[in-house]
């Protein structure tokens, strides 16, 4: 190592004195040592003191070549990669800000926020891209860039990341598609995706992931005709449940706080009466969602009806199994309430109601 140090304090007077054809030639004969060689960090920064100092020497196109050599290597000087990564040119920056493993989250999120779009590409094609990146993309990427964040399975994406994309989507069926296909999505997001989704990419949707059918077909309406429900729809107390909340609704007596004091005395066919007839859907939907262990159907159905997270609750404590929730879990839905939109929750109802009335049409031509 001694040896080395000692060229690159020569390389370095030279640097003063040298034409930019000697700086270059130097500059690859010092990269070509670091890559050969084994250092340490310390000794790796020292190369990159004297390889900064030689690629401020050189022209774009040499710059480009630097990167390139540099950006697949675990020994590329820190310093040079990030100052690689925020040079202005695309052919400079792209191949660090692609591959090199060598710059961590912070930085990746400062070029994000800085630079052009197309360095946000570069970012988002990497093989592994933190949460944290993830979210800084997709708000400030255009069109090209979120897109191919949803496409990258190595891209780590934040229940925020999701429904930005998601509300990106409309419109946009390569970006639906996307994100239809992520593995990872949580359902009631995916619940979201498919009401703004057209025709198209649901009907691909189902055809590429076949295991999607289910849900889209059965978690969203009840295709399987009539359901077994733990509430038993066809008991006496059903029935009367249904006469008296009808009577209140035709009187314009049913809302929010009906449905919350129902829930909060257990009072089970009651509440799904009330809720059936605020969302004018079938009561054996709202069964569905009341008993749905996630809960996520509870919310948007809650949520397209403007109810307060109290009463959201309520209905998630009255389908819990023996009325009981977790606080850490409780708190999850609390937060996941606060962030599902309104409209697009009325889309997500709007949906059930389309493919009940399509089943019901369907069930009749036979």
């Amino acid at each position: 190592m001694t040896e080395a140090r000692s060229l690159l304090q020569e390389i370095n007077e030279a640097i003063l004195r040298g034409s930019p054809e000697s700086c270059a030639r130097a500059l690859w004969h010092v990269t070509d040592l670091l890559i050969a060689g084994r250092y340490t960090e310390d000794q790796i920064w020292t190369f990159g003191e004297v390889i900064g100092r030689l690629a401020a020497e050189i022209e774009l196109a040499a710059r480009g070549e630097l990167a390139k050599r540099l950006a697949h290597t675990d020994k590329a000087p820190i310093n040079v990669v990030k100052t690689l990564a925020f040079d202005d040119s695309i052919d400079v920056a792209g191949p660090v800000l692609r591959h090199s493993e060598r710059i961590d989250a912070k930085t990746l999120v400062a070029n994000a926020r800085t630079k052009s779009q197309a360095h946000l590409l570069a970012i988002a094609k990497r093989s592994l891209v933190p949460v944290m990146v993830t979210d800084e993309l997709v708000t400030r990427g255009n069109r090209e860039v979120v897109r191919s964040v949803a496409a990258n399975n190595g891209a780590r994406i934040s229940d925020f990341g999701f429904l930005h994309m998601i509300r990106r989507s409309e419109g946009d069926s390569i970006l639906a598609e996307h994100l239809g296909l992520r593995r990872e999505i949580p359902r009631h997001m995916f619940h979201q995706l498919i009401a703004k989704a057209s025709d198209d990419v649901r009907r691909k949707l189902e055809r590429v992931r076949p295991e999607l059918v289910d849900q889209i077909q059965n978690s969203v309406a009840d295709v399987a005709g009539a359901l077994h429900s733990k509430f038993g729809p066809a008991s006496k107390d059903y029935f009367t449940a249904k006469r008296v909340v009808t009577t209140q609704h035709q009187y314009g007596r049913l809302n929010e706080n009906c449905v919350l004091e129902c829930a909060r005395g257990y009072k089970i066919e009651e509440a799904t009466v009330g809720v059936s007839l605020l969302c004018s859907l079938p009561v054996e939907v709202v069964e569905r969602a009341l008993v749905d262990t996630g809960g996520e159907l509870t919310l948007i159905l809650a949520k397209a009806l403007d109810f307060g997270w109290e009463t959201a609750m309520a209905l998630l404590f009255l389908g819990a199994t023996d009325h009981r929730i977790s606080a850490g879990h409780l708190q999850d839905m609390k937060e996941q309430y606060a962030r599902l939109n309104i409209d697009t929750s009325r889309s997500v109802l709007r949906l059930y109601k389309s493919r009940k009335n399509a089943i019901a049409v369907e069930s009749a031509s036979i």
